[in-house]
């Protein structure tokens, strides 16, 4: 595996982790693709619109977003990342807390930044 991309994915996903704990939309617009197609723990498919809409609003808030467990996999100009985490926070003002694995799919953009194109997340019981 090449390193250096580990190396910048790894920074990416703890971009993404710290702009998702502080709504940052901003650096959020920057991590993810226009294209984007993610799969919550609920079957619902929503695109970076939905996403970025949901932590400009308040929908989405989240208080604790703590990483247990990381792997991930290049495949030529492809990352993918699974990763565990234990996530405290609301979704329309109800408690949203539990242990999730989340997969990301990133790709290099036309200048060169990672993007996340795809995602999935689930939910671990117990």
């Amino acid at each position: 595996m090449n390193r250096s991309i580990e190396k910048q994915i790894i920074e990416a996903e703890e971009r993404l982790r710290l702009a998702m704990l502080a709504s940052d939309v901003k650096v959020l617009d920057e991590l993810i693709a226009p294209e984007l197609i993610f799969t919550n723990h609920l079957g619902n498919v929503l695109s970076k619109q939905d996403d970025l809409t949901a932590h400009k609003s308040g929908l989405l808030s989240i208080e604790e977003l703590k990483q247990s467990e990381q792997k991930i996999q290049i495949v030529g100009d492809i990352a993918i990342a699974s990763v565990r985490m234990k996530i405290t926070g609301t979704y329309g003002g109800s408690p949203a807390n539990g242990d999730f694995r989340f997969t990301r799919v990133w790709s290099l953009n036309s200048s060169g930044a990672w993007q996340i194109i795809a995602g999935h997340s689930c939910s671990i019981a117990g």
